[in-house]
């Protein structure tokens, strides 16, 4: 509640509507809310309502299986692309509004974000990295673009939202890596065909749940290629508002820590998801959170 006192965020019906977005995220994005929890208490609940949204959405195409039709998920989508704009809405929504309207975030980064979502409903897979770059731009990167005003760049939009946009893609990627069982199991493969086959991988070796050589060289090669967007992300940190910085930081050395873990683990993927351990967690959020309050001291001073 502190943190929602800070915001200015008073109306009753809002605090439980970004209070129902914080749980989402502490519930599912371990990582995300230890990183935020490193910002200035006013910034929070903005992450939070992004999170949830885009949580809620997820779970409305994934989660909820064979409970529902393609068709019926669709409509599921739609409606709550039409709540974003007006009329009665889930709470998620309610959040999303109130921090749209706050930190100026526009609809069109909305609707890149569902747009992707859509596609899930129908694309199983994708022939080359171009083509899967063109689902990550509204599954993953506009959420880096929904992020720059909140984390207050110290130069101009433009100029920092590459660095966002390239952040949200590897978050992306290190997902895709480490879930390619579970993808699998939903019937996707967010492994560019192309890659597939110059590794000589196939749809039926990974549904026999064989972690192979071939399969090892092409998530070593997908590893590396993530890296290089991790490396290019981290020149963006300096250009945010010095309390933001530890957040992101945090968020990018935890989340990239996944690849080294599947490496250390000769990449497990098809039966286990693998995770960081709370040793290094704990040891990387404590250096940040030593960081985050003495940004914010001299940020006062």
């Amino acid at each position: 509640m502190r943190a929602l006192d800070a915001a200015g965020i008073t109306d009753p019906s809002l605090r439980a509507a970004y209070e129902t977005c914080r749980t989402l995220n502490a519930a599912h994005g371990r990582t995300y809310y230890l990183a935020t929890a490193l910002l200035p208490p006013a910034k929070r609940p903005a992450v939070h309502a992004l999170y949830g949204f885009a949580r809620y959405a997820d779970e409305v195409v994934d989660d909820l299986g064979s409970l529902l039709s393609t068709a019926e998920k669709a409509a599921r989508l739609k409606e709550l692309r039409d709540s974003v704009l007006t009329g009665p809405a889930h709470p998620v929504v309610l959040a999303l509004r109130d921090t749209m309207l706050r930190w100026d975030i526009p609809m069109e980064h909305i609707d890149a974000f569902l747009d992707a979502m859509e596609l899930d409903l129908t694309t199983s897979s994708y022939q080359g990295f171009e083509d899967l770059m063109g689902y990550m731009y509204g599954s993953a990167a506009v959420i880096g673009l929904q992020m720059v005003p909140v984390l207050e760049p110290v130069v101009p939009y433009d100029v920092a939202a590459p660095y966002a946009q390239d952040l949200g893609v590897a978050f992306q990627l290190t997902n895709f890596l480490r879930d390619v069982g579970e993808d699998l199991a939903r019937g996707r493969v967010y492994l560019p065909q192309d890659d597939l086959d110059t590794f000589g991988v196939t749809w039926e070796g990974l549904e026999s749940g064989v972690v192979d050589g071939p399969l090892r060289r092409l998530m070593a090669f997908e590893v590396a290629r993530t890296r290089e967007l991790y490396r290019s992300a981290r020149q963006g940190v300096r250009l945010l508002h010095p309390t933001s910085r530890p957040c992101i930081e945090t968020a990018l050395t935890l989340y990239g820590g996944i690849l080294d873990e599947l490496e250390r683990e000769d990449f497990p993927v098809l039966h286990r998801r693998v995770s960081v351990g709370n040793g290094r967690r704990a040891a990387v959020a404590g250096r940040g959170l030593v960081r985050a309050r003495r940004a914010r001291r001299l940020s006062v001073r």
